[in-house]
């Protein structure tokens, strides 16, 4: 028998490994498969080079529980007490603190033996029990209790290969249990290339579920991203694509990847059905190292708008036992990154050219993937300008270069800009919609989810166009082609409506502006519109945007344009003259020997400094601006009266109101009523 200690130079291994990777300790069982399929790859390896002239045999890997130990069992090629010696005695490094510096950013596990290691996140004790292919070899056992020393000596074992036997600690007894190894067998080891057994399949009988004399193997040695595309049919990418995620809708497109060079990459990416709820529907790529499952996670890893397709990527070039943060710096990976964005391109623009109809029936689905992809990867976009869709409110489907064609003649305003009008509710913005199609304009339907970053990314790459919602102005306004109309109503008549509808507009909605525009007799009497940069700059808020804060915190703002052209507001206009004219132009002969005054006596006082105005000037202008100020809020309260005591005005403004869906609750009731009673 040997005795001895593990080559660590000053400090014990085992403390630092339970500690470095206790919050990933489950991954032993991958680490110690894997080593075992390797030992089953080599044997493979080595018969096929005439080094061994053997039967290989069932090279199964099997997997068994019992009492307080878990036990990997493989027949592959065994190791020699040389050999034990060489992998599992000796991790090399002069001081804990030393190999704590090197691998600070790397997961520790498969440097130097330490894929075996990671048994001691679990175990007390790990035996290993083994013999080598080699002719005349010898069984040797090999034992450690988690600490340097270690015992090695001859023993007896039927067959080639290694078991490796771990004896597990009190405080990881969830990995005696059937189930959580059944869990972590399926989420590691699913498809690895030489089949696995645990326990043997079980049928019913006599009323309960008993073992039959067939292994229970948990893997598919042959996935289907390991076939040639040639041998692949549609229904076996849709058969795998319901092993990876049972009960999901089908997918709408698929690619499958197969690279030899410049470096190796295997793998299915699947489209899924996409419409929202972006965070929902992430982490659903399974990352894979030959076939050992590596992670879920792969943001930054491959670009972030990928991480929404489905399925799996397999590459020896993507280090298996690294940190995701290498991973995302490592410059290979970046090199398989920027090759499957290439391929997802590729596939994307080849079926919108071979069925452009298909396509655009599932553009709806696709929509949100792709805009993600424009907004967050600049290679992706410069492509898929070929296949990017844009759905109008007839639903007509265009790229941008036929849309520009269709609307650059009719929506180009006076300062070359080409305006691509558009809506985020077809419904809601209904009376918006009709007046521009009116005009001859036509309207993009953008109604999705990232469509706000989306267009604010187009603006910043075509400098000639601008993107304007059809609520966000008049339609005159939002492609203004010649001056502003003039409005006959004198500014008097405008800011006596102001006064008048203050208090008709709901406080709870925003502020709003009323502002008076001739926007012809066809047009309605009242809009109400929302600034484009502000609602915009509001929306990326909502959604989280970047130093969109300040916006997010600012109440909402509207206009109420007052259309001063049309025939109700020249009604309601002389309803007030009529009504209460005489009272206002009473309170006008009392408010303009006041004005005069104090603007005479305003322009006496103009040349001197505050300090060199005698008090009783002061106290005559203070009493002037009183006089101003009550008699002008005396006129204000009479036509804010007027306004609650009418049906006509509190009418114009509930109609705008519910043109743009803000009248709700009690005052929707009311305005119906007071319809009802207009009516009869």
């Amino acid at each position: 028998m040997q005795k001895g200690s593990i080559g660590v130079t000053t400090e014990n291994i085992f403390p630092i490994i339970k500690k470095f990777l206790y919050s990933d300790h489950e991954i032993f069982l991958r680490e110690l498969i894997a080593n075992a399929v390797d030992a089953v790859q080599k044997l493979k390896t080595v018969a096929s080079n005439g080094e061994f002239n053997g039967e290989l045999g069932d090279l199964t890997i099997r997997v068994s529980l019992e009492k307080d130990k878990l036990t990997i069992s493989d027949r592959g090629v065994g190791m020699t007490a040389e050999e034990v010696d060489k992998y599992l005695n000796q991790i090399a490094f002069s001081s804990a603190d030393e190999f704590i510096k090197k691998y600070k950013n790397q997961s520790i596990i498969g440097h130097f033996g330490l894929g075996f290691y990671s048994a001691f996140m679990v175990s007390k004790k790990v035996e290993v029990v083994t013999l080598s292919y080699t002719e005349g070899a010898k069984a040797v056992r090999w034992s450690c209790d988690g600490s340097p020393e270690y015992t090695l000596e001859e023993t007896e074992k039927a067959s080639r290969g290694t078991d490796i036997i771990l004896h597990i600690d009190d405080d990881s007894k969830e990995f005696l249990e059937e189930a959580r190894i059944n869990e972590l067998l399926r989420k590691y080891c699913r498809y690895l290339p030489v089949e696995i057994a645990f326990g043997k399949e079980k049928e019913w009988k006599d009323g309960k579920q008993t073992d039959t004399d067939k292994d229970h193997i948990i893997n598919e040695v042959n996935p289907a991203w390991t076939r040639k595309p040639a041998d692949m049919k549609d229904e076996d990418y849709m058969a795998f694509y319901s092993d990876l995620y049972p009960m999901q809708e089908p997918p709408m497109f698929y690619i499958h990847l197969n690279v030899d060079y410049p470096f190796h990459l295997t793998g299915i990416l699947y489209f899924p059905k996409i419409k929202s709820n972006i965070e929902f529907r992430k982490n659903r790529i399974q990352l894979y190292c030959n076939q050992v499952f590596v992670t879920d996670s792969v943001e930054g890893i491959v670009p972030d708008f990928l991480t929404l397709l489905h399925g799996v990527l397999d590459s020896p070039d993507i280090p298996l036992n690294v940190s995701r943060s290498y991973l995302q710096s490592d410059s290979g990976v970046k090199k398989i990154s920027g090759h499957i964005t290439k391929k997802v391109a590729d596939r994307l623009e080849e079926i919108f050219k071979k069925d452009r109809t298909e396509f655009e029936q599932k553009w709806d689905n696709l929509k949100l993937f792709i805009e993600y992809g424009v907004v967050t990867d600049e290679k992706f976009a410069e492509r898929a300008d070929k296949f990017l869709l844009y759905k109008n409110t007839d639903n007509k489907y265009f790229t941008f270069e036929e849309y520009e064609k269709i609307i650059k003649s009719e929506q180009t305003d006076r300062d070359k800009k080409t305006v691509i009008l558009y809506t985020t509710d077809i419904d809601a913005q209904y009376t918006f919609i009709e007046a521009a199609k009116a005009k001859g304009y036509d309207v993009l339907n953008l109604d999705g989810q990232l469509d706000i970053h989306f267009i604010n990314h187009l603006e910043s790459k075509k400098g000639d166009f601008r993107f304007a919602r059809v609520d966000a102005d008049v339609i005159d306004n939002l492609i203004r082609k010649d001056d502003e109309l003039p409005t006959t109503l004198p500014q008097e008549q405008q800011n006596d409506l102001r006064d008048l509808l203050e208090d008709l507009l709901p406080r709870n909605s925003g502020h709003f502006f009323v502002t008076c525009q001739n926007t012809g007799e066809q047009a309605v009497p009242m809009l109400i519109t929302q600034s484009e940069f502000m609602r915009r700059m509001k929306d990326m808020s909502a959604m989280g945007g970047e130093n969109m804060g300040f916006y997010g915190a600012m109440p909402d703002s509207y206009n109420l344009v007052i259309n001063a052209d049309h025939a109700l507001v020249k009604k309601l206009i002389s309803e007030k003259d009529a009504d209460i004219g005489e009272e206002l132009k009473k309170l006008d002969n009392e408010l303009t020997p006041v004005e005069s005054e104090l603007k005479s006596f305003n322009e006496s006082l103009k040349d001197k400094k505050e300090e060199e105005i005698e008090q009783a000037q002061k106290d005559r202008r203070s009493e002037l601006q009183q006089q101003e100020d009550a008699i002008r809020n005396c006129r204000k309260e009479a036509l804010k009266a007027y306004g609650k005591q009418h049906s006509l005005p509190k009418q114009l403004v509930d109609l705008a109101l519910l043109a743009n869906n803000m009248l709700k609750g009690e005052d929707l009731n009311k305005f119906i009523h007071r319809s009802v009673e207009m009516i009869e």
